[in-house]
């Protein structure tokens, strides 16, 4: 039953690694992610709500409409890639705290680190930088709610995935909104 729960939300476009019958962190992230997109309770958990909504779901639709860019849905909390209109990825991701938002707007990756950068508020793993210090990167912590100081947390799994997909180079588009 769970590789079918998985599977199902691998086809709908939710990272969760490899469909493997488990349930760990990274399926969490996924299931917490599809119950943001869906207006779910975020518990990260398989529950009759959940499952109930997993079956007649839709992958959620892009705002952009050409090319690949990273689409990040600040009221539903998940980063979307988008390739020619198409939602092909989603993560679970935290986005900054009211005290200290991530900005809307439209901006591109323009510096990138492949490894951990120690800066003053906390240590950034693989951070993919688009606004002034604002980043995507993983971090140890990817709470439900905003929780950031205004940079786009991932996992380090999620992070890792997304520097092996390519698709957010420097240059890449990323949509905040």
């Amino acid at each position: 039953m769970l590789a079918a729960q998985q599977q199902r939300l691998a086809e709908l476009g939710y990272w969760l690694g490899p469909v493997d019958g488990r349930f760990g962190s990274l399926t969490a992230h996924a299931v917490t992610a599809f119950q943001k997109a869906e207006g779910l309770p975020r518990t990260g958990e398989l529950d009759a709500a959940t499952n109930d909504r997993l079956a007649v779901a839709t992958t959620p639709v892009a705002r952009s409409g050409g090319g690949t860019v990273l689409e990040i849905d600040l009221s539903h909390q998940i980063l979307l890639i988008a390739v020619d209109g198409v939602v092909t990825r989603i993560y679970d991701i935290a986005t900054g705290a009211a005290a200290t938002p991530t900005p809307a707007g439209r901006f591109e990756i323009y510096n990138q680190i492949d490894g951990f950068r120690h800066a003053p508020l906390g240590t950034l793993y693989r951070p993919k930088y688009f606004n002034g210090g604002i980043a995507l990167h993983g971090y140890t912590s990817v709470p439900a709610e905003p929780a950031s100081h205004g940079c786009v947390r991932l996992t380090y799994p999620a992070m890792d995935d997304l520097w092996a997909s390519g698709a957010a180079p420097i240059g890449a588009p990323v949509w905040v909104y």
